[in-house]
């Protein structure tokens, strides 16, 4: 049974969840409730053996607009949650180490506003569709902060390269949907109201592959991206490859590809 959450909702449709940041006359601001409760959802999912893709996506005409200042600035020092010994920045830090972790790859659906913390979300995902309206930035640097927060500094030049990261963190510039694309930051720009539509086809997509098969991809790309060698990358997708190959699904693809057919995989 799902957990009742208040800062957002959870769809399940089939094996894959529906995450959708439900605070939308604060455009989905992160608040300390939301940290939390995002802590617990993404955690649960590394033992989640129902739940194959989550789809992350905000209400109304925003993503997620980052941290919710109001709140922040009117909260006591010593009620600070604890988060690593860091209160709520360790807090909030870890979702998005858990969002990379869990083996369930993540869609995000952006429209409107992904700022700071809500940016960071959408860079925390694996794929990444724009809709018309999106536009994006590293706003930490406009509150008087660094903009290396939140595994920003990570991501970012990962997906766009060094040189579009320094301008973007340096300078806390929005990035439209666009340029997002054209720089790799998204794989496709859709007009809003077509996102959900267009999500449903990459969900279906990666529900085709074999449970194993999906995970074992999302935790070997990971390793890859920060592998120090072609070695040390190739000896993870050996390892995988042969963990899948001992799999009856890997017998079920087989047979299902020989007969022109949809496998049915066990997981």
């Amino acid at each position: 049974m799902t957990a009742a959450y208040t800062t957002f909702t959870i769809e399940k449709r089939g094996r894959a969840d529906w995450l959708t940041l439900n605070r939308p006359d604060q455009l989905n601001a992160i608040s300390l409730k939301m940290a939390e409760e995002l802590d617990a959802y993404f955690g649960a999912l590394a033992t989640d053996r129902e739940t194959r893709v989550v789809v992350m996506r905000g209400a109304g005409r925003a993503f997620c607009a980052g941290l919710d200042i109001k709140e922040r600035a009117g909260r006591n020092k010593d009620d600070e949650p604890f988060g690593g010994g860091y209160g709520f920045q360790g807090l909030l830090a870890g979702v998005y180490i858990k969002m990379r972790r869990c083996p369930q790859p993540i869609l995000a659906l952006i429209q409107g506003p992904a700022a700071g913390g809500g940016f960071a979300f959408a860079l925390a995902a694996d794929i990444r569709v724009a809709g018309e309206s999106a536009r994006m930035n590293a706003a930490f640097i406009k509150l008087g902060l660094s903009s290396c927060d939140m595994g920003v500094s990570y991501f970012l030049p990962r997906l766009v390269g060094v040189s579009v990261a320094s301008e973007l963190m340096l300078t806390g510039r929005f990035i439209h949907a666009p340029r997002a694309l054209a720089t790799g930051l998204v794989s496709e720009v859709v007009p809003d109201e077509k996102l959900e539509e267009v999500g449903e086809g990459y969900v279906a997509d990666m529900l085709r592959a074999s449970p194993m098969g999906l995970r074992l991809t999302k935790e070997g790309l990971g390793h890859a991206v920060d592998a120090a060698s072609l070695e040390a990358a190739m000896g993870i997708e050996n390892r995988n490859q042969v963990l899948c190959a001992q799999s009856p699904d890997f017998a079920e693809g087989l047979r299902a590809f020989l007969e022109k057919r949809d496998p049915v995989y066990a997981g």
